[in-house]
């Protein structure tokens, strides 16, 4: 009799341990985005005028939260690696370092977003009347920032000790929360977009109470500090600071598409919003498989295996190509019908059209591009990292600059999008082909 072939593609167990991170880690990461995306299409049914307000205080709110998104990959990547080593209690220990560097970080970047809100605004918006919904806006949630800083920096720990469903549920609650509030507050209450920041703000708070409850339960549960400690919190900030300021190069890039999409007019201004919507939700997405680099990069390495590093590397690089491609597809089909979905203006869905198109092209790079970088981050290279944002956002800005002075407009702002992260994975590619990065053990 002949044997029975089991034909049915086997599971690579790398490929389960990517998975075991990478998909929770996209469900939660989707989530915050939505949250965006719920405001845009909830204050895009109030006019152009409040959609561009949205757009200028959202790229204000964003930078400076995504100023700090080193909260939450550092602390990823130093977690890992303790937890890697066998030193739990130390892990919860420098997790709980972190939540103290968040929350003084996040209540100095607060008082400074309420007091320069106007300057910032105007400087950034294509017309005064723009410029007042943005400050109003920004103040309202200004007392939110904390609480951001906070989840980031909870989350991150959580990732660290793979407790991938906490961040998850958390995320979950806390955007259906802001979209029942936020179509409450806009519409039902008439407070405009007052009503979505004030959604924003009650959303952010209890997410970030839930979170680091959890964390707090499990470091008492190991035994480890949970007190404000100096030197913890000082050798947190020093271990962020070349993340901080790899993140500043991505944000000022952002920035400066921003200031000149305003350039360009409300209705661009207002395209370059919801096409910069999109493609954080896309950014989110994909970095699930980051996420999945930096967590078991940081505790292969703890764990001193080399080649158990190369090996997750070589398989998250696949992922990161299918997730682009995937990815960069479903964003053309759904072009056409983004625009009329969000805002009724005519003038935005003809700048938003090519706009898209052309950030579903480069998706494919991007998928690589967001892989190698969490590699990167979870090896704690974050040196390496801030000298190439540099040098990309220094080939970067010039070619953004040139291309709308020559008159491309917003698609040949976001084709320079493309150029961006072409130059990230050459710098990227370059630096994993060495082994300079993989530093074993406890650092």
């Amino acid at each position: 009799m002949a044997k029975f072939i089991d034909r049915r593609p086997r599971i690579r167990p790398v490929d389960r341990q990517i998975a075991a991170v990478a998909l929770p880690a996209f469900a939660a990461l989707v989530i915050e985005p939505v949250m965006l995306l719920a405001d845009t299409v909830i204050v895009g049914r109030l006019g152009t005028g409040p959609l561009a307000g949205l757009a200028v205080a959202s790229t204000v709110l964003l930078t400076i939260v995504g100023l700090c998104v080193f909260l939450a990959y550092a602390t990823t990547a130093s977690v890992g690696r303790l937890q890697g080593a066998g030193r739990t209690r130390d892990a919860y220990t420098e997790a709980v370092a972190g939540l103290w560097l968040a929350v003084t970080i996040g209540v100095v970047l607060a008082v400074a977003l309420a007091v320069l809100a106007p300057p910032v605004a105007a400087a950034l918006s294509s017309s005064p009347a723009v410029a007042e919904e943005a400050v109003t806006y920004l103040r309202l949630t200004a007392p939110a920032v904390p609480a951001m800083l906070l989840v980031l920096a909870a989350t991150g720990a959580l990732r660290g000790v793979l407790d991938l469903r906490t961040p998850l549920v958390v995320a979950a609650a806390a955007t259906a929360l802001n979209a029942v509030l936020s179509v409450a507050l806009v519409h039902g209450l008439d407070w405009g977009i007052a009503g979505a920041a004030v959604g924003t703000t009650i959303a952010q708070w209890i997410a970030a109470a839930w979170l680091v409850l959890v964390l707090l339960r499990g470091a008492r549960r190991h035994e480890a500090a949970t007190g404000p400690r100096v030197r913890g919190v000082l050798a947190a900030a020093r271990g962020g600071a070349p993340l901080l300021a790899r993140t500043a190069t991505l944000r000022v890039a952002l920035l400066l598409a921003t200031v000149l999409a305003a350039q360009l007019g409300d209705a661009p201004l207002a395209a370059h919003q919801v096409a910069t919507t999109v493609v954080s939700l896309l950014a989110f997405g994909m970095d699930a498989v980051a996420i999945a680099g930096q967590t078991l990069t940081g505790r292969s390495l703890g764990a001193g295996s080399v080649a158990q590093t190369r090996a997750l590397t070589r398989r998250m690089v696949g992922w990161g190509v299918w997730s682009g491609m995937l990815l960069g597809g479903l964003v053309a089909a759904l072009a056409p019908v983004v625009g009329p979905a969000v805002t009724p203006d005519v003038a935005v869905h003809e700048a938003l059209l090519p706009a898209l198109l052309a950030v579903a092209l480069v998706q494919p790079v991007s998928g690589v591009v967001f892989v190698l970088d969490g590699v990167l981050i979870g090896a704690g290279d974050g040196v390496y990292l801030a000298w190439a944002g540099l040098l990309v956002l220094a080939l970067y800005a010039p070619l953004a600059v040139v291309v709308v002075a020559l008159g491309g407009g917003l698609v040949g702002l976001w084709a320079a999008y493309g150029g961006l992260q072409v130059a990230r994975l050459a710098t990227l590619w370059w630096r994993q082909r060495g082994d300079r990065w993989m530093v074993l053990g406890v650092r």
